[in-house]
């Protein structure tokens, strides 16, 4: 039984963020939950607006993401990629057929001068999902990975080039002059609010783009109620993406204390592994409290007990800060 009554935000990039996403959704109720998503990794390609870590969440809330590449439609076919390769065109970035009508309806109404925010919306209501999942900004916003060869936009370096450029730092052009979309402006400022979730996503591709929005971390900040992170990295290792890889070529300690190092001042508490529960006092003493559990999801029922233990630990906090 959800024993959770107020609301609850999430911050969220692709694959890891959706997971928690998805389990925090089979307990608390839609109204209860808004989900502000990363379009940093967003991309403009073959004359599409695809926005990755947005479709992400949308299919895997929808019931629609393929479990086995954590990425895309299930029972996709490809159609449109063999026959563009065959014309010579750029097939480096996988478009199956189904989810090709998400790009294109996407395209056609951020032309026609509708936000991603309504067209997000609209898009999601369509495929039935209740919850509110808000882009962080209406405004274009593009995570660039720095590199010894020069600056990368970032699905040039994530999917046509792997991920083995070594990576120097990052920019999020655009994001200075963005504006925080009013719905996750709205959600944070809730006097419900009793939980502000950040996703195990990765805290510099995937978290940081929607922080370097102006006034988005004011507001995580002026939140009334506490901030909680998951490590999206368990015993040294990330779970999926180029987390552990990037804190290498940047000279950060691969650990779970890294990643609230990173947060250090924004969050209250930290979830880590199980397996890291030896990382716990150097966390605390960070000023922070921290919850221990089981924080690999491999299956439904993990993450729905991952997100009953995250809103569990959010009440808690809670009820100490007052």
């Amino acid at each position: 039984m959800n024993e959770f009554t107020g609301t609850c935000v999430a911050l969220s990039g692709g694959v890891g963020g959706a997971k928690l996403a998805l389990g925090l959704s089979r307990i608390l109720a839609p109204a209860q939950l808004d989900v502000i998503v990363n379009t940093g990794d967003d991309f403009e390609h073959l004359g599409l607006t695809i926005c990755p870590d947005l479709d992400t969440l949308t299919y895997t809330l929808a019931g629609l993401n393929n479990t086995e590449t954590g990425w895309g439609r299930a029972g996709e076919t490809w159609t449109f990629m063999a026959s563009l390769r065959a014309l010579g065109g750029e097939s480096w970035f996988q478009l199956g057929d189904g989810d090709l009508a998400i790009h294109v309806e996407r395209t056609r109404r951020l032309a026609a001068g509708e936000p991603l925010s309504r067209v997000t919306a609209e898009l999601t209501a369509r495929l039935e999902i209740e919850l509110s999942v808000i882009p962080m900004s209406d405004d274009p916003v593009r995570t660039f990975v720095e590199t010894a060869a020069g600056a990368l936009a970032f699905q040039h370096y994530f999917v046509r080039d792997q991920c083995a450029p070594e990576v120097t730092g990052f920019e999020f052009r655009g994001a200075k002059t963005a504006t925080p979309s009013p719905m996750a402006l709205g959600a944070l400022a809730d006097p419900a609010l009793d939980a502000v979730v950040i996703c195990p996503s990765n805290p510099f591709i995937s978290i940081d783009p929607i922080l370097a929005v102006p006034g988005l971390r004011g507001a995580i900040e002026d939140a009334a109620a506490p901030v909680i992170a998951v490590s999206p990295i368990v015993g040294g290792k990330a779970i999926k993406g180029p987390t552990a890889k990037m804190m290498v070529e940047l000279g950060v300690t691969q650990s779970a204390a890294s990643v609230a190092r990173h947060y250090d001042g924004l969050i209250d508490g930290f979830v880590l592994d199980s397996e890291d529960a030896a990382s716990g006092d150097e966390i605390r003493a960070l000023g922070l409290d921290v919850l221990t559990t089981n924080t690999v999801m491999q299956s439904l029922e993990d993450r729905v007990s991952l997100a009953a233990d995250v809103l569990e630990f959010a009440t808690k906090l809670r009820s100490k800060s007052k």
